[in-house]
This record gives structure tokens, C-alpha cells and sequence, in this order.
């Protein structure tokens, strides 16, 4: 038998927590009252709680109801917890990190990280994060439209929730792809000046990426491969496709790294190169004008006896001289390939 309580009640003035439960008779439980929680875990069917720490009266029960460890629930409220698996007598406790690009600022490079904190029984699986989690509301809708996936163990909705935390990384990963893309367009074709700037951010976010997902890689190994009463080996393999993608994310940061990197040191080279060039353009003008200067400088002293001072044709013929003089200095030039 099917019992479904609407979350939002008008005389309640708490959301009542995410609750779903399939009974071993084949009924299910959806959103029930917070108090209807102890009941349902006593019968030993398979249960997912799905707790907003936001929330006082929800995140009440993770003492109230499900006694856990006080440094456990204390990890819960505590926004800069590490990514890191621990286990308790009775149940695992796993803190992973969700991530995704900012939608509410200007800053198309800007990332938004939650925590996501899992507690794994026999046969209960809570997750705990501060206001909505777009991994978990998607799992969510998937255990309600299939009731299957919670009737295979909490272990196996444990493993959606972290496959599709971690699977949020391949949107970013594609539009760092595309940031890359333009950033080589801009340095390489265009030598656009304001492409440095945004070469660091991409760098800056590549890096802030592979520093959050670092810790998920050990939490992935763990649950892959240390033996544990509550995750069969069965079921590990399942775990063992996430660490896959976890080594792929890696290995993507890892070359998007080496990418930037030649693209800032092409792009400086680029500057180099240009102040190369317009450096030599001044040498020349200043070498080429080297013999007017000379010949202007000598003829233009105030002596009173200057050879060709009187001549009427002496100053076309200082013109030739110089003229001369600079074509031969470019003649010598372009032999010793300095041009």
C-alpha cells in the first residue's frame, strides 16, 4: 500500500524532510512526518532520508532519531569540512564536494561548491546538504518515477547520488574546453591584450577544480576496494565506474593545465618577440641616421674656417655624402644578416 504526505503542509511552518521508503511487503512511504522516521527504520526495509541542514527540525533527527556520532553530525554544520570517508560502529560516513558553475554572478569563471554529507547503514542512507542539490533532486525524481532502484539497497542510491555529483564536473570540463578554444583564437590569431587576464582565471578555476576533486578520488578508492559489511562486493563494482570517471576528470584538469601553461608561455612569447621586432625597427632608424647626425654635427660647428662653407654646391654635396654613407651602412647591415 502506497502512502504518499504532501511536503507542504500550511499548519507546518518547517519543510518536512525528503523521505522515501519501501516496505519488504512492497508498499512505499513517501515524505512522511519527521516522527513516523524511528518507526519506519525499526522495520528494516530499505529507507533514504534527505535532510536540509538549513532546517532545524530536519537536521534534529540525524540526533534525535538516528543517534550518529556527535563529531559526524558536528561535520554536518561545519561548511568547510574535507571531502573524506570515515566509518562508525553501525554506519559510513562520506563528505563529498559538488560543484558548478555560478549562474548569479558576471564572472563566467566563477565556481559554486556544497557539501554533501551521506550517512550509510544496513539499511538507511541519509544525505545531508545546506538548502537544494541538483544531484540529489535528480535522484530523487528518479527513486519516485522507478521504485526499483531503492528495493536493490541504499547502497545502490548511495552510488546515484555520488555518480551524478561527480558526473557534474563533464559540463564544466566541456565549457573549459570552449574557454580554451577562444583563449587560443584570441592569442594566436587575434594577440588580443586582455587575453592574459583570462588565461589566469581559466588557470585559477582549473585549479580550484582538481583541488576539490583530489579528495574525492581516495574517498572513491576506498569504497571501492576496502572490504566493508555494508557495501557487497557486488555493488563495489558499481562504485569502481565512478572512480573511472573520477581518474578521467584528473586526467582532463591535468591536460586543460598543460594547455593553459603553453598558452600563457606562446602568448609571452608573442610579447617578447614584438618587443624583439620594434626594438630592432629603432635600432635601425637610430643606426641609419647615425651618419646625418655625424656629418650635420661636424659641418655644423662654429668655427670660422669649415671646409665647403663657402662652396654654393656644398650642401648637396653633404647631402649625397650622408645619403651614401646610410646606403653603404645598409648595404653592410643586410650582409651581416643583422636585417
Amino acid at each position: 500500500m502506497t502512502r504518499i504526505v504532501p511536503t507542504s503542509d500550511p499548519h507546518r511552518p518547517d519543510p518536512l524532510p525528503r523521505t522515501v521508503y519501501r516496505a519488504r511487503g512492497g508498499g512505499e512511504v513517501i515524505d512522511c512526518h519527521p516522527r513516523e522516521v524511528s518507526q519506519l527504520l525499526a522495520e528494516g526495509g530499505p529507507l533514504w532520508v534527505d535532510i536540509d541542514s538549513t532546517v532545524r527540525s530536519q537536521h534534529a533527527l540525524l540526533e534525535k532519531v538516528f543517534h550518529f556520532h556527535p563529531l559526524a553530525v558536528e561535520d554536518t554544520l561545519n561548511p568547510n569540512s574535507r571531502v573524506k570517508i570515515e566509518e562508525y560502529e553501525g554506519f559510513l560516513f562520506i563528505i563529498i564536494r559538488g560543484v558548478s558553475l555560478a549562474s548569479g554572478t558576471d564572472d563566467p569563471y566563477d565556481l559554486e561548491t556544497k557539501d554533501l554529507y551521506c550517512f550509510l547503514g544496513s539499511n538507511y542512507l541519509v544525505t545531508v546538504h545546506a538548502g537544494p542539490m541538483e544531484s540529489v533532486d535528480r535522484i530523487s525524481d528518479v527513486i519516485r518515477r522507478s521504485p526499483d532502484l531503492l528495493n536493490r539497497g541504499v547502497e545502490r542510491v548511495l552510488h546515484a547520488i555520488l555518480d551524478d555529483t561527480v558526473d557534474a564536473y563533464f559540463p564544466i570540463l566541456e565549457q573549459i574546453d570552449a574557454f580554451i578554444d577562444g583563449l587560443e583564437e584570441r592569442v594566436f590569431v587575434e594577440f588580443d591584450d586582455t587575453a592574459l587576464r583570462d588565461l589566469f582565471q581559466v588557470k585559477r578555476l582549473v585549479l580550484s577544480l582538481r583541488r576539490y576533486l583530489q579528495p574525492s578520488r581516495e574517498v572513491m578508492n576506498v569504497l571501492t576496494n576496502r572490504p566493508s559489511t555494508l557495501i557487497t562486493p557486488e555493488v563495489q563494482i558499481y562504485f569502481r565506474d565512478i572512480y573511472d570517471h573520477v581518474l578521467r576528470i584528473n586526467d582532463a584538469l591535468d591536460t586543460y593545465r598543460e594547455l593553459l601553461s603553453s598558452t600563457m608561455d606562446s602568448y609571452l612569447t608573442q610579447v617578447s618577440n614584438r618587443l624583439g621586432t620594434t626594438t630592432k625597427a629603432l635600432s635601425l632608424v637610430a643606426t641609419m641616421s647615425l651618419p646625418f647626425v655625424v656629418v650635420s654635427g661636424m659641418w655644423g660647428m662654429n668655427f670660422s674656417h669649415i671646409p665647403l662653407s663657402a662652396w654654393p654646391h656644398g650642401f648637396w654635396l653633404l647631402l649625397v655624402v650622408q645619403l651614401g654613407l646610410g646606403l653603404l651602412l645598409l648595404c653592410y647591415l643586410r650582409w651581416r644578416r643583422w636585417l
